[in-house]
């Protein structure tokens, strides 16, 4: 494990049975609140943003948001914010998915993305990866290529990362930390 992989894991608390039994949270809050920490993070994924030659980063609602703008300022790039369906003002582009225990929607103001732009989708955590699988066909649906996923952290046991692949097809994703 490197030096950046433990400040970051240091700073991420479990908290048992939440949002419901059984469930072990993983809360980012106090990493956020740690400026050496946040930095180190935003750094790290800005740097995924170079590799990946991405022209724009897209966070997902919510704490994608909280990631990926810091790091497309970093990074030099534009932020679009893929939001919950009904939150974005003006016309959208949706995209439904399924859930564990339903569906949801997701949107994008398309005239944000163009045929030009390589996005690096960012969000906080990798689980089974329905969101992030939403996210990359609704930026293609826009016109825009995918560059790739970036996150804090993968629940790899899981599965998110055998659901993504194929939808990536080829594009990288990368996880700081890999739980």
């Amino acid at each position: 494990m490197t030096g950046i992989q433990e400040l970051l894991l240091s700073r991420i608390r479990d908290v048992a049975d939440y949002p419901e039994p059984g469930v072990m949270f993983k809360d980012i809050t106090p990493l956020l609140a740690d400026p050496a920490a946040f930095t180190a993070l935003t750094d790290a994924l800005a740097e995924v943003a170079a590799n990946t030659g991405a022209t724009k980063v897209v966070g997902l609602e919510a704490r994608g948001f909280i990631l990926g703008a810091p790091v497309a300022v970093r990074a030099g790039l534009g932020f679009i914010p893929v939001r919950k369906a009904g939150k974005l003002p003006g016309a959208t582009l949706a995209q439904a998915y399924d859930l564990e225990y339903g569906s949801a929607e997701i949107e994008v103001h398309a005239e944000d993305l163009s045929a030009d732009d390589r996005i690096l989708i960012v969000d906080d955590v990798l689980a089974t990866g329905g969101t992030a699988e939403a996210s990359i066909q609704l930026i293609r649906r826009a016109g825009a290529e995918v560059a790739g996923l970036a996150v804090l952290m993968e629940l790899g046991f899981l599965g998110g990362r055998a659901r993504l692949e194929p939808a990536l097809k080829g594009a990288p994703l990368e996880a700081v930390l890999v739980l």
